[in-house]
């Protein structure tokens, strides 16, 4: 009897060895795997990016530190550009931010022309309101040579500056604040103020939600506001 209990007591325990002994492996594997996908998303957004591996990894790294913490939206080109360790550095990451903001603007006046087409169709009698810009900020607002009027409801001025601008032909951009990127509020005002619905037809006048640009343009004084980028300055003209 007690040489039975001797055997089945080292069977336990060889069993228990074993399994202790297997269990790393299991374990390692678990590990493998997530690191593996890691990689490979790693190198999929470098690449969306013209990034390599390293690149990308260096930009995880600025973004848990202050640079992160300032600017937490902040693009992988912009962050490693400022952040750039000698100036070829900060050319190669200058001139990938300006091939990423081409192939942005191309897909986006892309589809703000079908956009424009497909309102054309379906609503050939209604005033049309543009879509608001997606992610903007103050680095992204960029000028288009047009001059931008800022109006807000219930402003009497902001009617008359469209109507004087309106009657000397000077193409223009209108964006509301406070329009809850509601685009009815946006036709009652136009029609108020007796926007002219064939040059918003043809684009010589467009409609727009501020959607926060004025905010971000960070010009004093109130609205209305008739403003224009001049050497890459936005200025209030007169």
């Amino acid at each position: 009897m007690k040489r039975l209990m001797t055997i089945l007591l080292t069977a336990t325990l060889a069993t228990l060895t074993m399994s202790a002994m297997a269990q790393p492996s299991t374990t390692m594997q678990s590990r493998i795997v997530p690191t593996k996908v890691e990689q490979h998303r790693d190198e999929r957004l470098a690449q969306d990016w013209g990034l390599n591996t390293d690149e990308w990894l260096r930009y995880r790294e600025l973004m848990e530190g202050p640079l992160g913490t300032y600017s937490p939206n902040l693009d992988p080109l912009s962050a490693l550009g400022i952040e750039a360790r000698s100036d070829d550095e900060r050319q190669r990451y200058a001139e990938l931010q300006v091939q990423a903001e081409a192939r942005r603007v191309e897909k986006l006046l892309a589809y703000q022309r079908a956009y424009d087409e497909a309102w054309q169709r379906q609503n050939p009698d209604m005033l049309r309101v543009n879509l608001p810009d997606a992610g903007l900020n103050k680095n992204t607002v960029t000028g288009n040579g047009r001059t931008a009027v800022f109006v807000k409801e219930n402003c009497q001025p902001c009617a008359q500056l469209v109507q004087r601008l309106q009657t000397s032909g000077t193409p223009f951009d209108l964006y509301m604040v406070g329009s809850r990127q509601d685009d009815v509020r946006i036709r009652d005002w136009a029609r108020r103020a007796q926007i002219d619905p064939e040059q918003v037809r043809n684009s010589t006048i467009t409609l727009n939600h501020d959607a926060g640009r004025w905010l971000s343009l960070g010009l004093s004084g109130d609205l209305p506001a008739s403003v224009r980028q001049v050497n890459g300055q936005w200025q209030r003209q007169p």
